[in-house]
This record gives structure tokens, C-alpha cells and sequence, in this order.
């Protein structure tokens, strides 16, 4: 039996409905300021249905899901994949310049 539903699509962290049911992320590390596209956020809703409140979230490409950018000189880390010597995926923790100086 198929329940009642009213999904709506996001463009972007801008979308009326695009922040629904997510919270502001927390400061975390030595990370300086809020990310200018998702306003500390980290993700927004792509797709939500306003009736059972489910939705299919994308992670903002600007600050990596963090909410929170650096705007300094400090390496950043990322999480990452990458292939060991022996050829099988690992987890690594890349570390990138910040793109972001003032």
C-alpha cells in the first residue's frame, strides 16, 4: 500500500526546503569560519518528501561536509581512499593548502 507524499526537489543550500531536519555543524579542529555555500551546515536536501520528512542529502563541496572552512595557511585533512602497494583500498588522510587565504 503506497503512503502519501509530497517530495520536493533542491537546486542548492538556497532552496526553501534544502535545510530541513539538518543542523549546523560544530566548530571543530583549528577550522576558522562558516562556509560561505552552506552557511555551516555540511550537506543539504536534494530531495525531501514534506510528509514523511526522508530525504537524499548531498555533502557541499566547498568545505568537504564540515561546515566549516580554513582561511589561513593550515593544511586541511581530508579523508580519503587510496590504493596500497599491494594493490588493495585503504583509508588515508590527505592533507591539503587551504585555497581560502583573506
Amino acid at each position: 500500500m503506497a503512503h502519501p507524499s509530497n517530495i520536493v526537489y533542491c537546486t542548492g543550500p538556497h532552496d526553501p526546503h534544502a535545510l530541513d531536519g539538518i543542523s549546523r555543524r560544530h566548530r571543530s579542529g583549528d577550522l576558522d569560519t562558516l562556509c560561505p555555500v552552506c552557511l555551516g551546515y555540511g550537506q543539504w536536501n536534494t530531495q525531501i518528501d514534506l510528509v514523511s520528512h526522508r530525504s537524499i542529502r548531498h555533502a557541499c563541496p566547498k568545505c568537504d561536509g564540515r561546515g566549516w572552512i580554513e582561511t589561513g595557511a593550515d593544511m586541511v585533512p581530508s579523508h580519503d581512499t587510496a590504493l596500497s602497494p599491494d594493490g588493495q583500498p585503504m583509508w588515508v588522510v590527505r592533507l591539503d593548502p587551504s585555497d581560502d587565504r583573506e
